[in-house]
Parts: C-alpha cells; structure tokens; sequence
C-alpha cells in the first residue's frame, strides 16, 4: 500500500478536526451540535480505533514469537548478535526512561483534563474492578510476576492480558527455534500471518486514518474546546523534546565513546537516511540507504547487513520514548497516579515490545495500546494523540535508523580493534 501524502492528509484531518470541533463546542448545547457529535464525529472515531485494537492481540502475538526466533537463530549466538541485542535493548530502555522522567518533570497532562471524559474513565476503571476483583492499582509485586505466566494463553488473548500474551510468544518462539527444521511450517506459517497483518495495519492507516483523525480530534475538541490545545502542544513539545535528548546525548555519547568515532561525524554522514527516515516513517523504507551511509563511514559490509536489517526489527527507541510520555500523558489527563511498579510495567513492557514491532508506519500505536492495557489505562485514549502522533512517528522513524547505525558503528570497530589485537599477540 502506498503511504503518499498520508502524512499531509492526516494533517489536514488535524486542522479539521481542531477547528470545526472548536467551533462545535461553542455551540454544544444545541441539540443538533450535540448529535453530530454523538453521532457522527464520535461514531467514525470508535470505528477507527476498533479497527486498529481488532489487530493488537495477534500484531503483538506473532511479532513477538518471530521476533524471539530472529534473536535466537544460531548465527545470533555469537559475539556480535549479544553485542548488538545489548546495545539494542538498553538503548530502548534508556529511551523510555527518558520519556518517562521528561514527562513527569514537565507534566503535559496537568491541568484541564477535557479530553478525556472522566466518565469514559470510571467506565473503565469499574471494568477493570469487575475483571480483577479489586482495583488494577494495587496489585503487589509478587501476584505481578506471578501474573506474568498464563494459566490458559487463550483467556489472556480474550483478556487482552498483554503480559501473558507476550510470555506464552516467547515460549512458541523458543520451541519453534528448538525444534528447529521440524517447525518449518509453522514458522513460516508466522512468517505469512505477519505479511498478512501489516497489510491491513497498512491499509487501515492509509484509507481510514484521515476520517478516523478527524472524527476522533473533532469529538474531543467539542468537548474540549481550544483549550484542549495546549495540553496537546506540551505533550508534543515533551516528546521531540525526549526524542532529541536522546538522539545527541545518548547515541552522541555512545558512538565518541564506544565506537571512538567523532559524533558530529557520524551525525552528518548519516543525514541522507535520516531525511528518508522522517519523509517514509518506515525503518525497513530508510534500510537500504542507512547501510549505504554506514558503508561509507567505514562499518565492515557484513556487519552492516546483520545489525541494520535486526535494528529495523528489534531497535525502536524513539517508539518507546513516545510511549512512555504518552503513558504518563494519558494518566494525567485521566487523572490516574502510577505507582513505581506500574512505571516498571511500563518499561518492561516497552522494552519487550520493541522487540516485535514491525518498521512500518502506525505500529507505534498498536504498541502503546499494549502498553496502557498492562498497567490499566483505557487505551481509548489514544485517540486523543493520534491526530499529532503522525509529525512524531517521522521524528521517531530517524530516531530509530540512527541507532541502528550507531550500533553497526560501534559494533564494527570493536571487531576491528578486536581483530588488531589478535594480529599484534
């Protein structure tokens, strides 16, 4: 599917939504303001979202189970596949404590909370009571872990327990690598099924995003009104703020001191697959480009073409840092209070998820959904950000490339130094 002009037309559906749901909150009293509210901004809205969490369970069950088989493959085993998963995995997990910290200092949310009906909220909290038996909030850490383990993986599917879910994929991921040649077909059965699901995650994007934008920013502003407007500029501020943070200090630090290479250098080397990155939104888009640019900054060919193509897999940095500043957003504004624990479900579950969200455009948001289910907040509210989401999933895309290649980078000319050690003894 093509992803042409996506990103000007859910602008577009932005502005739309903002401006015509502005103006129909001045007039929300009158009868017939409120039905096109209720009726169609709202109507089109939910239907957006349902088709995108009808795609959470099996989006986040198969890629995680093919994201485990791709870590585990013998040829990952050796030196060069633990350096890079090391890399890849702290990275990740730096990056949404970022978010995480930059959010709370900042708090986007704070404030008037408008775009989250309060009641929409209760409704969900008294689910939550209703399916647990208590308040989702107070769970210890002990019935935590022991929650991690599903007695029956089909009841977390229905459940949506996203925890239980990603540990029952793991487990099919190690068999099938177990079992080896014998579980061809079911691996390639996989293999097919995530084909399959990134063409509709695809073709939702690109043929219901724009109406979906517009119908959920419509309703929310109705409600909301203007002032809705500068929570939505703090979270968007929080994020690039994040994402920056990240992209100089940490990759900048990590390439002068783990890969002795100049930052400023690499930074502008890697330029041409960061525009791609930012104008496609699409890690696997920008992969062929990003090798080229590692290539000429002096990374081994083999290595570039074992750690880029892994990173467009399992390396999604500037995912998580969404993640985490839209956890702590949505709390906020739905007037919830995380615990400690539940910021460690966060990112814990970020950092596992980054290891199966696909390079294509949207999946960020089939992730964060996972995301906020695990800690019980009413994933609903990504409607609210999913208007502004598509400027950041560009911004995020280069995030991502760049640390694939700071790794490729790193990794290389550990090799190298590891190679001219071995010739001097």
């Amino acid at each position: 599917m093509k992803t042409k002009h996506l990103s000007l037309r859910i602008v577009i559906a932005l502005i739309l939504g903002i401006v015509v749901g502005s103006i129909c909150n001045l007039f929300i009293q009158n009868g017939f303001i409120g039905g096109l509210d209720k009726y169609v901004f709202n109507v089109i809205g939910q239907i957006f979202l349902n088709l995108i969490f009808m795609l959470v369970v099996p989006i986040v069950f198969v890629s995680i189970v093919l994201g485990v088989i791709g870590v585990g493959d013998p040829k990952l085993l050796g030196g060069i596949g633990l350096k890079t998963i090391t890399f890849f995995l702290t990275t990740t997990a730096l990056a949404i404590t970022i978010g995480l910290l930059l959010a709370m200092l900042f708090q986007p949310g704070q404030g008037k909370s408008d775009l989250f009906k309060s009641k929409d909220v209760d409704k969900y909290e008294q689910t939550l009571k209703k399916d647990s038996g208590g308040e989702a909030t107070n769970q210890t850490f002990d019935q935590t872990l022991i929650d991690l383990f599903p007695k029956n993986p089909v009841k977390a599917m229905t459940d949506e327990n996203m925890l239980q879910i990603i540990t029952f994929a793991i487990f099919i991921g190690i068999g099938i690598i177990m079992v080896g040649s014998k579980a061809q077909i079911v691996h390639k059965f996989f293999e097919q099924t995530n084909e399959v699901l990134m063409y509709i995650i695809t073709m939702i994007m690109n043929v219901f995003a724009p109406i979906g934008t517009f119908g959920l920013v419509a309703h929310a502003f109705t409600g909301a009104g203007f002032g809705a407007i500068q929570q939505l500029g703090m979270y968007f501020f929080v994020v690039l703020l994040a994402l920056f943070v990240h992209f100089f200090v940490v990759y900048g630090t990590a390439v002068k001191l783990l890969g002795h290479y100049s930052p400023m250098k690499f930074f502008k080397a890697f330029i041409p697959a960061i525009t791609v990155g930012f104008s496609a939104s699409s890690s696997n888009a920008a992969l062929p480009v990003s090798m080229e640019c590692t290539k000429k900054m002096g990374v081994r060919p083999e290595i570039a073409s074992f750690v880029q193509p892994l990173g467009a897999t399992i390396n999604m940095d500037g995912t998580a840092i969404m993640q985490g500043v839209a956890t702590i957003f949505i709390a906020q504004i739905s007037g919830v209070q995380l615990s400690l624990g539940q910021l460690i479900t966060v990112v814990i579950v970020a950092v596992v998820a980054s290891i199966g969200t696909a390079g294509v455009p949207g999946v960020g948001l089939i992730m964060l959904a996972m995301v906020l289910n695990a800690v019980g907040l009413n994933p609903a509210a990504i409607g609210i950000i999913l208007g502004i989401d598509r400027l950041l999933d560009m911004t995020r895309t280069s995030v991502n490339i760049t640390g694939d290649a700071a790794c490729a980078l790193i990794v290389s000319n550990s090799e190298e130094k590891k190679l001219a050690t071995k010739n001097s003894a």
